[in-house]
């Protein structure tokens, strides 16, 4: 069985606004990580740090504060799966198949635990926020298969990446927690015999959807352009 796979080849691009700081900051914690410390356990870590997100977010149902919870699992769930690529990249450990596997998978649970977590919250609509999740999970998988198909890992658009849109979540948990007008704003908008209430997250929600559609329908009509050089049609047909 060959092991050699097009994910050893894919050339990572990360052209994010914070990608030089992050940088540093993960080699300068990837030096420091105990031993007994590996990219599988960071892996773990930025799972937790999902969990922890969605409880903070349901929490606030009961206390806005929890926010706050919400916050502190982004900033460990950015702690892990950031690290993990960076710190076995360090150490000259790198898995190209078993990590690419495992990281597309967390990545796929991690990023539910945070949608429906954000859902359940007072603050976002719970079917904008599945809308989200399946835009985000079709992104993903364009990715994927662009890192096969195109040798290309594409970690960013637009100079936005994971770590861009979880300060932007940290930001907005910010605003919620001392803005009470805010955080208690809603909006009924009538629809057919019924209306749809909308909170404060759930704009901000819908400008996020509306940049990441945008993103999607350029990106997959680059990618066609450029598969249809690659694979031209039959000259016979």
């Amino acid at each position: 069985m060959k092991k050699k796979k097009s994910t050893e080849k894919s050339v990572r691009i990360q052209t994010s606004v914070l990608n030089g700081v992050e940088k540093k900051a993960l080699l300068w914690l990837a030096e420091r990580q105990p031993k007994w410390v590996n990219s599988d356990t960071l892996t773990f870590i930025g799972f937790i740090g999902s969990v922890i997100i969605a409880a903070g977010y349901i929490l606030s149902n009961y206390n806005i504060n929890f926010l706050w919870l919400a916050s502190l699992g982004l900033v460990i769930n950015w702690y892990g799966d950031s690290l993990d690529g960076t710190l076995a990249r360090f150490r000259k450990q790198q898995r190209p198949v078993y990590g690419f596997y495992l990281d597309h998978t967390m990545d796929a649970i991690n990023e539910t635990f945070m949608f429906m977590g954000v859902g359940l919250s007072p603050f976002m609509r719970f079917d904008l926020s599945c809308i989200l999740l399946a835009i985000y999970l079709m992104l993903t998988l364009n990715v994927s298969m662009n890192a096969h198909l195109k040798g290309e890992f594409r970690l960013t658009y637009a100079k936005l990446g994971p770590t861009e849109f979880r300060l932007i979540a940290i930001i907005v948990n910010a605003i919620l927690v001392f803005d009470k007008p805010l955080n208690t704003w809603s909006y009924e908008l009538p629809w057919l015999s019924s209306t749809l209430e909308f909170h404060a997250l759930d704009i901000v929600g819908i400008a996020i959807l509306i940049i990441l559609v945008l993103i999607y329908i350029v990106t997959i009509t680059q990618d066609l352009r450029y598969y249809s050089k690659v694979d031209p049609r039959p000259k016979n047909e």
